[in-house]
């Protein structure tokens, strides 16, 4: 599991559900307005008691996978995937009263319930794709190489429940432990944080995160210069810091004795 695919999750919970949406009530993005739940569902204390179903989006990160980026490339040298899940369901409440109440989508349902859906699913692929707010996503994603949707039944028992589970297939860059910034946290997650106001759930997540994320206690220091000098007879040379690499070299067979 790779830290910048639970970037890209993130990154779409904020635009899903932006912070200054969440703290005004107004202009969120969807019909899921603020209920939008990370790595999990609905709780039961959200559902709208008043309406016959409550949109909502839930995100996971199904998979993710670092692969090296050719056969001529060193370990570090790599290209990131990640599968970002999002189930969007007409959400209502199941099972009675009390400790046996708990939420799940709405079964069958209206030709009204399944454009509801529908268009759910719509404002998800366009706030991400093309959308103002999605921009923030699209910066931690190279590309989205396909979206795939997959509906929630039992065809032949005639079952059928208002949930899509919709899947982004993206390419991202991998982390880069090398990069990493003062606070500890490699790239892209410090430049994400930059992004985001305090008040934001994925600030708050991110900011517990670098009082856990050690940084190295005793950085190295890159080699500066190779140096090499070509004598009759025979090689020499000099590695170290570009102030203490200097000609005339000591023959190689000098430097070995």
């Amino acid at each position: 599991m790779s830290l910048s695919a639970e970037i890209v999750r993130l990154a779409a919970i904020e635009c899903l559900a932006p912070a200054a949406s969440l703290q005004s009530g107004t202009g969120f993005p969807t019909l899921a307005r603020g209920r939008v739940y990370d790595s999990r569902s609905i709780p039961v204390s959200d559902i709208d008691r008043g309406s016959a179903f409550t949109p909502t989006l839930s995100l996971y990160t199904r998979q993710s996978a670092s692969t090296r980026r050719g056969d001529g490339q060193g370990s570090v040298e790599r290209f990131a995937r990640t599968t970002l899940e999002i189930v969007a369901e007409l959400a209502i409440s199941a099972g009675g009263d009390g400790d046996d109440e708990y939420t799940d989508a709405l079964a069958d349902g209206d030709a009204a319930a399944v454009m509801t859906l529908a268009v759910l699913c719509a404002q998800v692929r366009r706030v991400l794709t093309v959308g103002v707010l999605g921009a923030l996503f699209r910066r931690q994603v190279a590309a989205i190489e396909s979206i795939t949707a997959e509906t929630f039944a039992v065809p032949g028992l005639g079952l059928r429940w208002q949930r899509t589970t919709m899947l982004f297939e993206c390419l991202i860059a991998d982390d880069d432990f090398g990069a990493a910034s003062a606070s500890g946290l490699p790239e892209p997650a410090a430049s994400f944080r930059a992004m985001l106001s305090d008040q934001s759930y994925a600030a708050g997540l991110l900011d517990a995160m670098t009082e856990r994320f050690a940084v190295d206690p005793v950085p190295t220091t890159p080699i500066q210069t190779i140096a090499f000098e070509v004598k009759t007879g025979g090689v020499s040379g000099q590695v170290g810091r570009a102030g203490s690499v200097a000609a005339p070299f000591a023959d190689i067979e000098e430097q070995n004795q």
